[in-house]
């Protein structure tokens, strides 16, 4: 250090707002490679036997140049199992037909399914339903994994369940199988609508040569007990008999194109993201502010309240002839935490509800629910974006009826039925979880900020009411309540609530979709509002009593 130079010592500077979220996004791209890698080492074995992996199967069957939005990618984070559950899913645009497209992953334990595979294949099951998707499944799997097969085996059955329910619907499911699908495995392509099989590489039985030897005494092989030859010219089982992967995901390219399949909502409004298809894209323009500045929007003190409207400058369509303000806002002088109005994304409508400044009172409530019901009234899809610690409390707000006006917006959500779109960008605590349409409400799709935190309560609430009801206990008992001793159980509890409101935590346990780039959010939203545009968007005709 040269003479007269002044060093300044003392604690580092704080991030700026962009420093943090892009050392968060770096964090969500490392445990999303995790879910890409879970194989390890059974990936080069399993390409040295000339096979394709589950992501290089939906690559080649989706539409050259089409978005593939993944969904659930972190499935079983912080669990015993790969991240991933060992299942790809999400949502590509096969032959211009938006599918549903689950992948089992055979480097990861052989594709066993375990409770989360379970978990995660459901909730696939239910975005296919509630969107009128067809369903490809990429099949290879050894079936159930036996140690958890508690877990797995009676709620297991759904699966089948929903393959038939579709089919009853006039949906179609597809079932491409490539390796082994046995056991209760061999019923996704015995109940799905059309079957490929890969040729010398399916096998697809009930039970294999062992356990039939054990059960019968018959000794067979796997190829006359269940090889994809003989289902396609023996049993009937395969309708299509590929000579390889590439080949079979070919016929599978060729089964979608051949479905007659027309969406039912508004056909205008699919995205240049997924690729137009047969349908019409709809003329929008581009946001009017750069979406890279969402980085700059999050303080990294959730606390810190911040401006949804910056949000929604740059998720939604930009100015142009047929839109002349980017965002109508809808009683802006009243209930001013909560900011709700009218925007168009990707060319379609939406209604859009944002927290403002975190807490919901009654007039923010009541102009929810007021405004819930004009979406429902003109058939317009909403989107909720949270940033809420919840309902306010005290006396005057009890008195004021914060809990009827409450119960009125959650109301309307719970009734609402046109689609729901949720991301929470900040905090969702509490009630204001459920009033924001979380995930208990069945939002169409629902996606998190790596910012993003969902709990009960904060952690330093939810410690300090622990220690007023331990002091309070302590009192009623007589003792002496030791603060000192207790600040142990409080730090315990923080650290436990912290953990366990992050984004990978709940994104483990499939309470979202996904963790996402604040700055892909416009693109993932328009695959939405695209995907949702397959059945009928029709607005409730009734709701529940609002208690006035």
């Amino acid at each position: 250090m040269s003479a007269g130079t002044v060093e300044t010592v003392g604690t580092p500077a704080e991030p700026t707002r962009r420093e943090a979220m892009l050392a968060k996004i770096d964090e969500l791209h490392a445990e999303q490679t995790k879910a890409v890698e879970a194989g390890g080492k059974y990936v080069a074995r399993h390409k040295e036997r000339g096979k394709l992996t589950a992501r290089e199967r939906i690559e080649l069957l989706v539409d050259e140049g089409s978005a593939f939005l993944e969904l659930m990618p972190l499935a079983g984070w912080g669990s015993d199992f790969a991240v991933g559950a060992s299942l790809v899913t999400g949502i590509g645009v096969v032959e211009g037909v938006e599918c549903m497209i689950v992948a089992n992953d055979p480097t990861v334990k052989g594709g066993a399914l375990n409770p989360w595979s379970v978990k995660k294949s459901f909730r696939a099951a239910d975005i296919a339903a509630e969107n009128r998707l067809p369903t490809i499944n990429l099949t290879e799997s050894g079936g159930a994994d036996l140690p958890t097969q508690k877990e797995i085996f009676i709620p297991g059955g759904r699966g089948f369940r929903e393959l038939t329910r579709a089919s009853a619907r006039k949906v179609p499911t597809v079932s491409v199988v490539f390796g082994n699908s046995t056991a209760g495995g061999a019923y996704v392509p015995g109940m799905s609508d059309y079957v490929i099989m890969v040729k010398e590489q399916a096998k697809v039985f009930l039970a294999g040569p062992p356990l039939v030897k054990m059960a019968t005494g018959e000794e067979t092989d796997d190829e006359s007990l269940g090889g994809a030859e003989m289902h396609s010219r023996v049993s009937g089982s395969s309708d299509f008999l590929a000579v390889d992967e590439r080949d079979a995901l070919r016929i599978a390219r060729r089964v979608v194109a051949r479905l007659n399949w027309r969406k039912q909502g508004v056909t205008s409004s699919v995205p240049v993201a997924l690729g137009a298809g047969p349908y019409d894209v709809a003329g929008f323009a581009e946001p009017d502010l750069d979406p890279d500045d969402l980085l700059d929007l999050i303080p990294t003190d959730l606390k810190e309240p911040f401006d949804p409207r910056e949000a929604i400058l740059r998720i939604v369509d930009g100015t142009s002839a047929g839109n002349a303000v980017p965002f109508d806002e809808f009683k802006p002088l009243y209930g001013s935490s909560l900011c709700v109005g009218w925007a168009n994304l990707h060319g379609q409508p939406i209604g859009i509800l944002a927290n403002a400044r975190g807490v919901l009172m009654s007039e923010e409530a009541q102009k929810a629910a007021q405004f819930i019901q004009l979406a429902n009234q003109k058939d317009t899809p909403l989107l909720f974006l949270h940033n809420t610690t919840g309902y306010m409390v005290g006396k005057e707000y009890e008195q004021g009826g914060i809990i009827k006006h409450g119960a009125m917006m959650i109301n309307a959500v719970s009734n609402s039925t046109v689609p729901h779109l949720t991301v929470i960008m900040g905090a969702s605590y509490g009630a204001g979880n459920y009033g924001m349409n979380g995930r208990a409400y069945d939002p169409r799709f629902l996606f998190t900020w790596p910012s993003a935190k969902s709990a009960v309560m904060g952690p330093q609430q939810l410690a300090g009411v622990l220690e007023i009801v331990a002091k309070q206990s302590a009192e009623s008992k007589g003792k002496v309540f030791d603060a000192e001793e207790f600040q142990g159980v409080k730090d315990m509890v923080e650290a436990m609530v912290e953990e366990q409101s992050l984004p990978y935590f709940l994104s483990g346990m499939v309470y979202d979709d996904g963790v996402i780039d604040p700055r892909d959010t416009r693109t993932v939203l328009g695959i939405c509002l695209s995907v949702i545009n397959n059945q009928p968007i029709e607005g409730a005709m009734n709701f529940g009593v609002f208690r006035m």
